[in-house]
């Protein structure tokens, strides 16, 4: 089972007068279906995962309201959705994760957006950048420019984020240009409530079918010769119109303050870090009111020239606030005021942080060096306090350490399926020598930090195969790529197993097929096992053995002559197929499938079928991992090889002996895998394996009681 987002969905339902209460991102999910969207796809991934999530398991309501949800095999396949969009008065939305997601969209965003949109087209971008992001740090914002597509950017406020969501869709059919719906992680995850509407059923939609399909027009196609006016279509028709609406309906916040001779202009999406640091000098109330007159720009693109004019006209000096580089808001307020001759002096980045996510920490340094300049007096002697208590804090804090704390990488689940096999293949280069891997994104791409430190490359989801190319035809040893099964359909199939195919490469895939893409919060896939298999699992108390064979058929089909399907668990047989792979006469493609369930998905199927046991009283035999104290020698190759965070460390307790040992704490899942390597790799024989047996039967009792007399007989010869 995946993720229940029942109470989610539940809220999906609200009217005209309730009260929403939640996270950003699933008032935009409502925000939606007030707006009357007809149709919804997208890519899953954080931080905007919950939409499409919360969409897909609303089905039957979504049904009701005719609107169609389909989860795509990548942001490429979402984008092109959109083209419903082009012939149809249908307003459509997607999703995806920030600029990876956008990059893999790009061919589609681009050939929509040349001949423009008749229904209203929204994408939301989960904008992953900053300290948080798990991904390249760059913007989307670039791409709304290349391709004149509308940019919303919402300050972090339910209530303005629900309305730029209705009012997105309304722009965009005015101006016929496709909207981006940007939104960073924290507005994602920042709780609030909104005063709801009633959903709106589409006028068209899966309920009311269009009768006859829109009759042929060349001008809405992506083609040469009216490519070239599409462009002129632009400049001319679509920005003017856009830029009024904007207007005439005010997107843009404007906030007089004092009315005084100094102004801020910032993107939505980081005006509460603005307000925030604005209250440490004082210029904004414990409400967020800001003293200092405040243009917030919800929409980043097409900015309005005559609305940033009127604000900086009368103005001393003017401090846009941008995050990351380069400033493309402040480049074009510049040019536009420096076209109208209005020489307000402009500030940016020549005051604020160059790159990184937005900070109050860097916002105030800004402000200081600013306000110094126009405003000294407006300088209170607590910010300067404040910012030496932080530098205070600091040294205080090294001082004390005396050393840097060491990094804490994440890494993989307890009983990952996933880290065996980089166990195996730490292994296997013992015997073969060091190979080049081409790593992924994904769960897998953990594998790239200690203790495994595995990975030459990261080029793009499902990449890996493509991106070793250029590397396996110079090395003398064969090269590795790793993908998951995510990745595989995602982009890999195509990108890499058709081209390795096409180009008879030798070349060694390694697969993870562990059911779900995982890493964007274990949705499920088309090689996702059936129910009824996943019931099976449950009743032998076992590890799922997965007998959906469609990444198997899908590589036979495709030509590959050389595939191994091995369990992950089983490290020593894994080692033995790695260095087969690497070492096999054979020259072509060589496929490892590595098999191993999710254990995240494991544990939330098995906890609650294993509550309903115990609560009738049935047998329940739990698997118990330990070390023997006396047989651990200290050397803890164990703990290198495996990097399980369960099997950690503790005082040796022989007096005698200096090193600790290895020990199991709770949290162990029982995989395995620690007995596993230790057999693989010839370790010490310290790890047993226990039965953990609850409601057992009466020979199990009888037999338990004869084995304690036993040891005590034993314990007191």
């Amino acid at each position: 089972m995946e993720v229940s987002f029942s109470k989610q969905v539940q809220a999906l339902r609200y009217g005209a007068g309730d009260v929403f209460h939640g996270e950003g991102i699933l008032a935009i999910t409502k925000a939606l279906l007030q707006s009357g969207v007809a149709y919804v796809g997208g890519y899953q991934g954080a931080p905007v995962s919950h939409l499409l999530d919360v969409m897909v398991q609303a089905k039957p309501y979504m049904d009701e309201l005719g609107v169609h949800v389909e989860a795509c095999s990548n942001e490429a396949s979402a984008a092109a959705m959109l083209g419903a969009s082009i012939h149809y008065p249908l307003r459509g939305a997607v999703t995806w994760k920030s600029i990876v997601g956008t990059n893999v969209a790009a061919d589609a965003l681009s050939n929509l957006s040349s001949p423009g949109v008749k229904g209203g087209a929204l994408i939301v971008v989960g904008e992953d950048y900053g300290e948080g992001a798990s991904v390249i740090q760059e913007r989307t914002h670039a791409f709304a420019l290349k391709s004149s597509m509308i940019m919303l950017d919402p300050r972090p406020d339910l209530a303005v984020m629900v309305r730029m969501v209705e009012e997105g869709f309304r722009l965009s059919e005015t101006s016929n240009m496709p909207a981006i719906l940007e939104l960073r992680i924290r507005a994602c995850h920042v709780r609030g409530s909104f005063v709801c509407k009633d959903n709106l059923p589409p006028p068209v939609s899966t309920r009311q079918l269009i009768d006859e399909p829109a009759g042929f027009d060349y001008d809405r196609l992506a083609h040469p010769p009216v490519t070239f006016r599409h462009e002129k279509l632009k400049v001319e028709e679509r920005i003017p119109a856009a830029r009024r609406y904007i207007a005439e309906h005010q997107l843009n916040e404007h906030w007089a303050g004092d009315g005084g001779d100094l102004g801020i202009i910032v993107q939505g999406g980081i005006t509460n870090t603005l307000l925030r640091t604005l209250q440490q000098f004082g210029l904004a109330d414990a409400f967020g009111e800001p003293t200092l007159p405040t243009l917030v720009l919800n929409v980043t693109f097409p900015l309005v020239p005559e609305e940033i004019a009127d604000f900086c006209l009368g103005k001393r000096a003017v401090l846009v606030v941008e995050e990351g580089q380069p400033e493309y808001i402040e480049q074009e307020i510049a040019t536009l005021l420096r076209r109208r001759d209005i020489n307000t002096a402009l500030h940016g980045k020549d005051v604020l942080p160059a790159v990184g996510e937005c900070s109050v920490e860097g916002l105030t340094g800004g402000m200081t060096a600013f306000l110094a300049k126009y405003r000294p007096q407006a300088m209170p002697e607590s910010v300067a306090a404040w910012r030496d208590g932080l530098a205070s804090a600091r040294k205080l804090a090294a001082d004390t350490l005396e050393a840097p704390l060491p990094a804490r990488p994440p890494g993989f689940c307890v009983g990952c399926p996933e880290r065996p096999v980089f166990a195996a293949l730490k292994l296997a280069q013992q015997n073969v020598g060091p190979v080049h891997v081409a790593a992924d994104i994904g769960c897998h791409a953990l594998g790239t930090f200690e203790p495994f430190s595995s990975g030459h490359s990261i080029l793009g989801y499902g990449m890996s195969l493509a991106s070793r190319a250029g590397v396996s035809p110079m090395m003398q040893r064969r090269v590795l790529s790793i993908m998951g099964d995510g990745g595989f359909w995602h982009n890999g199939l195509l990108t890499g197993v058709q081209s390795a195919l096409f180009n008879e490469d030798d070349a060694v895939l390694l697969i993870f097929k562990n059911g779900y893409t995982s890493a964007t919060g274990t949705q499920e896939i088309i090689s996702t096992p059936d129910e009824e298999i996943r019931l099976a699992a449950d009743d032998k108390q076992q590890s799922l053995v997965h007998k959906n064979q469609t990444i198997e058929g899908t590589l036979k089909g495709m030509g590959v002559q050389w595939m191994r399907t091995v369990h992950t668990y089983h490290v020593d047989r894994m080692r033995q197929t790695l260095q087969e792979a690497f070492t096999t006469n054979f020259s072509g493609l060589k496929v490892i499938i590595a098999e191993g369930e999710c254990q995240l998905e494991r544990q939330r199927r098995l906890k609650p079928w294993v509550a309903g046991l115990l609560k009738k009283g049935k047998r329940v035999v739990r698997v118990k991992y330990g070390v023997d104290e006396d047989v651990c020698n200290g050397d803890h190759a164990c703990i290198r090889l495996s990097g399980c965070p369960t099997l950690t460390l503790k005082d040796n307790p022989d007096p005698l002996k200096v090193d600790p040992v290895a020990t199991v704490i709770d949290g162990c899942v029982g995989c395995g895998l620690c007995g596993a390597n230790a057999h693989a790799a010839t370790l010490c024989p310290s790890f047993y394996r226990a039965e953990v047996i609850q409601n057992p039967r009466w020979h199990e009792r009888l037999l338990h009681s004869v084995r304690q007399a036993i040891v005590r007989r034993l314990q007191t010869a």
